[in-house]
């Protein structure tokens, strides 16, 4: 018999769970999905989170040819031959044959670059899945010709309806006397993955025996998980867990413990190219502007690691990770993204002052464009009080130093330059 997350596995959009803000009413997806025509996209989402589920409703909500690939066992041959298939049943369909590649991130340039005439005539529509950032993994004429629609983990809703749906419809679940007492344990285990949720159900109840009563509650679902460490996508928890256990003894400066993670995660199989990613994301908001070296540092380690490979790759990635963790801590530059952001949201698109719009033709310079800007390099230590921001937000503070001898200068500069406009006080 099939496994349980299978058997469950959503046939419409209504079985649909999550994921609301691409497949709710109205939601983006969900128009084009009832308009009856898509264009190609990547769904980019941890595990168990209906990516290929939502690949399948779609074709079959749409009444076209479906192909699958693995970018694990597919290779350039069988996307021409896809392709191939494709452009024979084309004319039997009003829209093109839809090709899922699971893992595209997994994909090598050729593969990609092999897909690319077929997306761009229209021959297939494509939709990618990945667990990886695909501005990463996913070449860049490809990725421009697909949307992206970021797929998050389920919520704690969302879990509890899919669990009392597993109870109450499953054809072999539903036989059986199963209590629900707590679900704390097994939500917290799932992580937002839902394949992983239905195998921890199945492990307990496949443990409890044919004919006895199954009492799901946390200290059931620890013990059972503790018997089986393998039982509910170990790959995937790994993947998961053990990185932010990895970045957060980074972020808490123990280098110990941060190099204990890394070894844990090479012994386990894990990709050094994701590995070395987290370093170049963790030197960018954890240590940011307390020492600019370590992004240079991490992105050194990046290259390095994709030039040597295994196992030498480890020697690197353990030099970054030390140099990581021992250093000065600052996300003073994450934090001021993030209010910009905010900003920008809450204010619109406000006008760039006059005074700082390019003028390349005689009709701007009659306009006021760039009349009165100011060259910083004309004035004595290059630097000159001008107004840089839209006059709605004259004044406007985002960036605020932390408490770290390399701000302390930048701090420092920018006051002396400044003066009061840009009094930073204590930091």
């Amino acid at each position: 018999m099939q496994p349980l997350a299978e058997r469950l596995r959503p046939k419409t959009l209504d079985e649909y769970i999550g994921q609301k803000h691409l497949v709710g009413e109205g939601a983006v997806l969900r128009r084009m999905i009832d308009s009856g025509r898509i264009s190609s996209f990547i769904l980019w989402g941890p595990p168990g989170v209906g990516k290929t589920t939502l690949a399948q409703i779609i074709a079959n909500r749409l009444e076209t040819p479906f192909y699958t690939l693995s970018a694990v066992t597919s290779g350039v041959k069988d996307v021409r031959e896809v392709i191939e298939r494709a452009k024979s049943n084309r004319f039997f369909s009003s829209a093109s044959p839809i090709l899922f590649i699971d893992e595209i991130h997994r994909f090598s340039k050729s593969q990609q670059d092999s897909l690319l005439g077929a997306v761009e005539q229209g021959i297939v529509t494509l939709i990618g899945a990945t667990t990886e950032n695909p501005s990463f993994e996913v070449i860049r004429p490809l990725l421009s010709r697909c949307q992206l629609y970021v797929l998050k983990p389920l919520e704690k809703d969302d879990l509890l309806a899919l669990l009392h749906r597993a109870l109450a419809t499953d054809i072999v679940l539903k036989e059986r006397k199963i209590e629900v007492r707590e679900t704390d344990a097994m939500l917290r285990y799932s992580g937002g993955d839902a394949r992983k949720l239905l195998n921890i159900l199945e492990l307990v109840v496949e443990a409890a025996g044919d004919d006895a009563l199954v009492v799901i509650d946390d200290a059931t679902v620890v013990d059972r998980l503790q018997q089986n460490p393998l039982a509910y996508d170990k790959d995937g928890e790994m993947h998961y867990d053990i990185i932010s256990a990895f970045i957060k003894s980074i972020r808490g400066s123990d280098p110990d413990a941060a190099i204990y993670w890394l070894a844990r995660m090479v012994e386990g199989g894990e990709d050094p190219a994701f590995i070395a990613r987290r370093l170049v994301i963790s030197a960018a908001e954890d240590i940011g502007l307390a020492n600019p070296n370590a992004l240079l540092l991490a992105n050194a380690t990046f290259d390095a690691v994709m030039k040597i490979g295994w196992p030498e790759g480890r020697i690197p990635l353990a030099e970054c990770t030390v140099y990581l963790a021992t250093s000065p801590k600052s996300n003073s530059a994450y934090l001021s993204i993030d209010e910009a952001l905010a900003l920008v949201r809450r204010t619109g698109n406000l006008p760039v002052p006059l005074h700082l719009r390019n003028a390349p033709t005689k009709l701007m310079k009659q306009l006021g464009y760039s009349d009165g800007y100011k060259y910083a390099h004309d004035y004595p230590g290059h630097f000159v009080r001008q107004q840089f921001l839209p006059d709605d937000l004259k004044g406007q503070r985002i960036w605020t130093p932390q408490d770290n001898p390399a701000e302390a200068r930048h701090k420092e500069r920018m006051e002396r330059l400044w003066g009061e406009e840009k009094k930073y006080g204590e930091s």
